[in-house]
């Protein structure tokens, strides 16, 4: 024997808290050893180079299972260690680092990413007893093995190994035996080392792929490999929608894929969707320390030495290192998106849909972000046509039937102006569809903003150009929406508004509604009546809502635009006056089914706005009913 003795413990005995407390990841002893594989076959090619060492074959990791014996043995051929090399980096540094990963561990159970860091000493997580078999691939070495049964006490002999590398032989603990299964291990291996340059062979079969697509270089992949990753990491998710290529090794290394998923319904805003990987050796699935919240719902791979693995998660959070990839990643994507609408603007226009998410949220969140990517923003818009102008952002883009714009593009279209200018946006087609079609009528052109998003976006976009105020078509009518028609006085001086505002004050009986009678272009395809919202109230309302956690429901105080070039209020007017159902002298009966009417106009005008609650519409069923068979009755 050459050596007996004990291996040195600065705290307590780290060997039950390896079996016991990391209880959520006992699989990855298997990428830590095979990990460890890899590095000595790469140290073993960079020492031949130099001449310090022989060559030997390609470098290849075995793993072999013993039912009967209970073990697993993890096998490379790569540089191996002599006696004093293992008694320094099994007993000494890779101990070190094992206390130093356990002490952080025992302060917040999730605090490692992936627990990548407690390498070697993994093993014990799985075996009551681990021996190392260990051949140095250094001229006239002698084979060594080292044996520790889970308790400070080591041995160290002399032993046989007719070529260099290591054998790491696990006698697995009674409840670990699962690890005995081959479709177990190769789970493990495809899971975490399916990319690794080295092949991994189970029972004599290679089951690895070894090729990472993203460690080559762009110029190398079609679109179809970049399309084929994507189906192998995300089966039956369909083709992503495009891809970002990361590759860069200063200030750091770093290289990856990632792809913008074609539909944001089911993404994950929290955990993410990207895979971190370490020099090809998958680590964890959930990153939401190192990239922008507002990429985690993106899909791929990032791959990178540098990111700090062994440290806890909440002290990435505050790593300059780790936020300046944070931000690479965040330009990289943008400088996608900028390239994809210069150099296809239909296609970025049919991918604006699933990329909108990312964008505004990321804008919103990143100051640095909202600079490189607020001129890509789209929206749609009711123009037809474009001025050309395509280099100043003015263009029209189109995707199938849908037409999108740019800000820019929009702001550049409306009239100059020395006050602010206003940007008219419709949130919901068919709440506002009255008032749309009014603006559009006049040809006024107005954006679509009908994302939950948008109603924090908007806002946000206004905060950043002083020059812009945003309204919604339902806000307010100015001067080109009302018809110059003159309104005609009675007998007694009253006015056809004045007498419309006190039928409608008189049948409503509710002070918080503003009456507003106006004579609107458009004629019968003009709405009857409309609920219009100031800008400012309407806001504060929805930011109500949305503390709240409810709906944004019509505000108690609102404004209802009586429609007096209307037929169907006009009509209104003749019924109210009793000129139509009953001879003069007697209006009484008219003048009922007058407030019938003006309440049903008020209940439509409502309804279009989404203004009336469930339990509300029974009562505007019943209503109509009654209203319907009074006007059979009376011939109308």
């Amino acid at each position: 024997m050459l050596e007996q003795g004990q291996i040195q413990i600065h705290t307590e005995n780290i060997f039950p808290i390896i079996k016991k407390a990391v209880y959520s990841g006992h699989e990855v002893f298997l990428r830590e050893l095979v990990s460890n594989s890899s590095d000595a076959i790469s140290k073993r090619r960079m020492a031949s180079m130099a001449g310090d060492c022989s060559e030997g074959s390609d470098g290849l990791i075995q793993i072999r299972i013993d039912r009967e014996k209970k073990t697993i043995t993890v096998s490379d051929n790569g540089i191996g260690m002599t006696a004093d090399e293992v008694k320094r980096y099994i007993n000494q540094v890779a101990f070190s680092s094992a206390e130093d990963f356990l002490e952080k561990y025992k302060q917040e159970s999730d605090a490692i990413i992936g627990h990548f860091g407690l390498g070697f000493y993994s093993s014990f997580m799985v075996a009551r007893q681990v021996e190392l078999v260990t051949l140095s691939a250094r001229p006239e070495q002698q084979a060594v093995r080292w044996s520790c049964d889970g308790s400070p006490s080591f041995t160290l002999d002399q032993a046989e190994r007719s070529e260099p590398g290591t054998d790491v032989i696990l006698h697995l603990l009674e409840e670990e035996l699962e690890y005995l299964e081959p479709a177990r291990l190769r789970t493990l291996i495809t899971q975490y080392c399916d990319f690794m340059p080295v092949p991994v062979q189970l029972e004599g079969e290679t089951i690895n792929k070894q090729t990472a697509p993203w460690r080559q270089s762009s110029r190398e992949l079609s679109d179809q490999d970049y399309i084929d990753l994507y189906h192998y990491l995300y089966p039956f998710q369909g083709d992503p929608l495009l891809w970002v290529h990361l590759n860069t090794d200063y200030p750091y290394a770093l290289q990856g894929i990632l792809y913008f998923p074609k539909s944001t319904g089911r993404a994950d805003w929290e955990k993410g969707e990207i895979r971190l990987y370490c020099n090809q050796v998958f680590v964890s699935d959930s990153i939401k320390e190192i990239v922008p919240r507002y990429l985690l719902p993106l899909r791929g791979v990032i791959d990178s030495p540098d990111i700090p693995l062994n440290v806890s998660r909440s002290a990435l959070q505050t790593d300059r290192r780790v936020r300046s990839i944070g931000n690479f990643v965040a330009k990289k994507v943008a400088d996608r998106l900028k390239s994809l609408k210069q150099d296809d603007a239909s296609a970025y226009a049919d991918a604006w849909e699933a990329l909108a998410p990312f964008v505004k949220i990321g804008a919103m969140e990143d100051e640095k972000f909202a600079d490189q990517v607020e001129p890509l923003v789209l929206f749609g818009t009711t123009a037809e046509s474009d001025d050309g102008e395509s280099e100043t952002g003015a263009a029209i883009l189109r995707s199938g039937d849908k037409a999108y714009t740019t800000l820019e593009g929009y702001t550049s279209r409306l009239p100059q102006s020395s006050d602010k200018q206003r940007v008219l946006y419709c949130s919901d087609e068919i709440a506002q569809a009255g008032a749309l079609s009014l603006w559009k009528g006049q040809g006024a052109e107005v954006l679509f903003a009908d994302t939950v998003i948008d109603s924090q976006f908007l806002p946000w976009l206004e905060s950043r150009h002083d020059e812009l105020r945003f309204q919604r078509v339902d806000a307010e009518l100015d001067d080109s929406l009302k018809d110059d028609a003159p309104d005609l006085a009675d007998q007694g001086g009253e006015t056809q508004a004045e007498s419309l505002r006190n039928l409608m004050k008189e049948a409503l009986a509710n002070d918080k509604v503003t009456i507003q009678v106006q004579a609107l272009k458009g004629g019968a395809d003009a709405p009857a009546a409309l609920i219009l919202l100031p800008e400012q109230m309407r806001r504060i309302n929805d930011i109500g809502a949305l503390m709240e956690q409810r709906l944004p429901g019509l505000p108690e105080h609102h404004v209802l635009v009586v429609n007096r070039s209307h037929p169907m209020v006009e009509g209104l007017l003749k019924l109210e006056s009793g000129g139509v159902l009953v001879g003069a002298g007697s209006s009484s009966p008219s003048k009922a089914l007058a407030r019938d009417l003006a309440v049903y106009l008020y209940d439509m005008a409502r309804l279009a706005v989404g203004g009336l609650e469930p339990k509300e519409l029974s009562g505007f069923q019943t209503r109509s009913s009654r209203l319907m068979a009074s006007l059979m009755e009376r011939g109308l």
